[in-house]
């Protein structure tokens, strides 16, 4: 095969992947577009709130967590969610997002036997899964910012929660160009994860969002 016909099929792959992902993508945002809400009064009222990790600074939130913790806490304090999973990752001690998050929610009036904590949301698609089989969640409204629920809500409801989605977005962001155009791609990741039904790694027992709040003080 000459170098001419290799640079040709080339560009027809390439062309076929753009079209593929742009396709995933816009048909997971026509799906879900009209379920995510920016005003907290809009929002539907459902049991529980599902806020997504996303960072921490020296043990404190990042700008996109401490925006998903204001709306989260915003949703719970106008009635619309009385609960909230926090789901990040705390892999380690110098990267404890748990504790950041659950110390920022207690901090500003979320009462702490409606702090559920899923110490094991080490992405989108962990999270949901586990927010279906561990926290035997069917319905829950998910948090984060917008560029970023469309794919949670698809995950969500492949995997059997309800899903709505409540915007935290509150200004700019660093690096958003960057996550705005890697989510092309997680979306197109995460399809395929529902296609070949992939499960976490870590499962763990049960901890029911209708039994008592597995919150701890440490």
């Amino acid at each position: 095969m000459n170098i001419k016909k290799i640079i040709k099929l080339l560009f027809f792959a390439f062309i076929l992947g753009l079209i593929t992902v742009l396709g995933i993508n816009l048909l997971v945002k026509h799906q879900t577009d009209p379920v995510i809400y920016s005003n907290a009064q809009d929002a539907p009222k459902t049991k529980v709130g599902i806020i997504f990790g996303a960072g921490i600074n020296n043990n404190k939130p990042s700008k996109y967590l401490k925006d998903r913790l204001d709306a989260g806490i915003k949703l719970y304090n106008n009635h619309k969610i009385d609960k909230i999973l926090l789901s990040g990752d705390n892999g380690s001690d110098a990267h404890d997002e748990l504790t950041v998050m659950k110390l920022y929610c207690y901090q500003h009036g979320v009462d702490t036997n409606k702090i559920y904590l899923d110490y094991a949301g080490f992405d989108s698609y962990s999270t949901l899964y586990r927010s279906k089989f561990i926290f035997k969640i069917d319905t829950a409204i998910l948090v984060s910012q917008k560029y970023h629920l469309n794919r949670c809500i698809n995950i969500g409801n492949k995997l059997g929660v309800k899903s709505y989605g409540f915007a935290a977005d509150q200004g700019t962001y660093q690096g958003f160009k960057y996550v705005s155009f890697r989510e092309y791609f997680a979306v197109v990741k995460s399809t395929l994860d529902l296609m070949i039904g992939r499960k976490p790694h870590f499962l763990g027992e049960v901890v029911n969002i209708n039994g008592p709040s597995n919150y701890t003080k440490e």
